[in-house]
């Protein structure tokens, strides 16, 4: 019998009870408790025991859980003990974060090794950092192995049942609609666009020399990046600039860092039975930010009825390809909550991404260097264009090397639908594995004992020449789960950081404080500072 109906029996039996039995109510709470009692020693106990014990079975070690928290309390405890100061720029070689954000992981895996098990609550998970098993967990077909129900449930305001939250038929469904919109054929067509958006930017950041003296100017580049690549993905989805779109992605913006302050990892469930005051908030968000894109998508139907000849954007694209598929009724909120998606993947994490890149080119100037003399040999007349992007080899190097030592998701997290076979592991239903992308990217054994330093030329002979196991790069993941979005950002960075390179010189302002922050996606918790001066030599503008 499942539990939850251990726990619903006693009421059926009440129901059911003749009142001519005249129960006192002392036996009915007796009864009441009893069955409540069963049911949290099986959900919060005996099922997750069963799991550790298959596990155990299997040679898999871990720390031993508490009743009802799991390893929780322990998490906390260990990410307490942990120093918060963030250090100057100055002071930090290695770039390596993860003891400091997720220190329970390290601390574990040391003691562990690469596979050991541990709790949160009632959920019971693997962690996975051995290369082979991670590229044969990433290259699996099977639908056995979706995302973790559990923490796309907390993330539903956020992604709705989106692309990067559904599983099974309807995730193959979605990404079959979706990713012949983001071919690179359709991508380089976007490129104007993202030429368009760069413009405001630059323009921005030459006031700013004005205002401040004519020379040098210190700038905190967060902020900025979001709006270029918010208006990239306005003018892309929606047909419209940024400002129109403004009011949704304050407002997703808003809703992560809610949603990020509920400990996703590894906070204890309340079963949904005490919605919080911020559960409610979130709530109110979210439905303020679907009605917001209603009234966007029912503005540019009408829009595209007034002006029929109007160049299809890709909203367009994909309602006509949801129409087809998913039905008028469900055309709707399959495009509201993508447009989600697309706003976190494709918005948020790839302004992130240039903030990262940002911050080690400052770091180092003779990367600035190379990138302005291979751009002056690539783009003869001036300005990136399509065409460009596939010979800007020291741009793309950077950016890889950024992403291997800052990629913006932190996890590849799955939970095994059905019990599922990963190499010699049997991992049983219910389980959810973890694997810590920037452990991979940082193992000697993979990318040799530079692999904490910043060194864009392990990329010259691309991902496969860099390291010894090429399946172990992840930042947008790998085999079927492959971020859709891949060739999209990659064409928005090599030319935002290309236009940002060939206009300006810049190094790290003292304001800089180098403390990466774990908010759904790893950023700069206290943002970029830099320190910015016209380049006069060379300059690429797109008008």
């Amino acid at each position: 019998m499942k539990p939850f109906f251990i726990f619903v029996l006693p009421f059926l039996l009440l129901l059911l009870l003749p009142l001519k039995n005249n129960l006192s109510w002392m036996t009915v709470l007796g009864v009441l408790l009893i069955g409540f009692a069963s049911y949290i020693v099986n959900v919060m106990w005996l099922d997750p025991q069963r799991l550790r014990w298959k596990l155990q079975r299997q040679g898999i070690k871990g720390p031993r859980p508490s009743f009802l928290f799991g390893n929780v309390k322990e998490m906390q405890k260990i990410q307490a003990a942990t120093t918060t100061k963030p250090p100057n720029y100055g002071e930090f070689v290695a770039h390596d974060y993860t003891s400091t954000i997720f220190p329970y992981f390290e601390q574990w895996r040391k003691e562990y090794g690469l596979v050991y098990t541990y709790s949160t609550g009632n959920k019971q998970h693997l962690y996975i950092n051995n290369p082979e098993l991670v590229k044969e967990m990433n290259q699996s077909v099977t639908m056995q192995l979706g995302k973790p129900t559990y923490i796309t449930k907390r993330l539903q305001p956020m992604l709705g049942n989106g692309i990067l939250r559904s599983n099974g038929s309807f995730w193959a469904q979605q990404r079959k609609i979706l990713a012949p919109e983001f071919f690179m054929d359709k991508v380089k067509g976007m490129v104007g666009l993202m030429l368009e958006s760069a413009e405001p930017l630059l323009s921005k950041w030459e006031s700013s020399i004005d205002a401040q003296g004519g020379k040098i100017a210190d700038i905190k580049v967060d902020e900025d990046l979001r709006s270029l690549s918010g208006d990239v993905i306005s003018r892309a989805c929606f047909g419209s600039s940024y400002f129109k779109g403004k009011k949704i992605f304050s407002k997703l913006r808003t809703l992560q860092k809610t949603i990020s302050n509920q400990s996703v990892l590894f906070g204890a469930s309340t079963f949904g039975l005490f919605p919080s005051k911020q559960q409610k908030e979130i709530q109110s968000m979210e439905k303020e930010i679907e009605d917001s894109i209603l009234e966007t998508i029912a503005q540019r139907a009408k829009e595209c009825e007034e002006e029929p000849s109007t160049e299809k954007d890709l909203l367009q694209q994909i309602l006509e390809g949801a129409i087809n598929d998913v039905g008028q009724a469900s055309s709707k909120s399959f495009i509201v909550d993508n447009c989600k998606n697309m706003y976190f993947a494709g918005h948020e994490a790839t302004a992130v991404a240039m903030s990262w890149c940002l911050m080690l080119l400052a770091l180092h100037p003779d990367w600035q260097n190379r990138i302005r003399e291979e751009l002056s040999q690539v783009c003869p007349n001036g300005v990136p264009d399509a065409d460009s992007l596939s010979k800007m080899k020291m741009v793309t190097m950077v950016i890889h090397e950024a992403m291997r030592l800052y990629p913006p998701a932190a996890f590849v997290s799955r939970e095994a639908l059905e019990e599922t076979q990963i190499c010699h592991i049997s991992v049983p239903k219910g389980v959810c594995t973890w694997t810590l992308i920037p452990t991979l990217h940082r193992d000697p054994d993979i990318w040799g004992e530079d692999a904490n330093e910043f060194k864009p030329e392990r990329f010259a002979n691309g991902v496969s020449g860099a390291c010894k196991l090429p399946q172990v790069y992840i930042p947008f993941g790998l085999g079927p789960r492959l971020c859709l979005g891949r060739n999209f950002a990659l064409a928005q960075l090599k030319l935002v950081i290309s236009l940002i390179v060939s206009n300006f010189t810049f190094s790290l302002s003292p304001k800089y404080r180098h403390c990466p922050a774990y908010r759904m996606i790893v950023e700069p918790g206290q943002g970029v500072h830099i320190l910015i001066k016209r380049n006069r030599d060379g300059v690429l503008r797109p008008y």
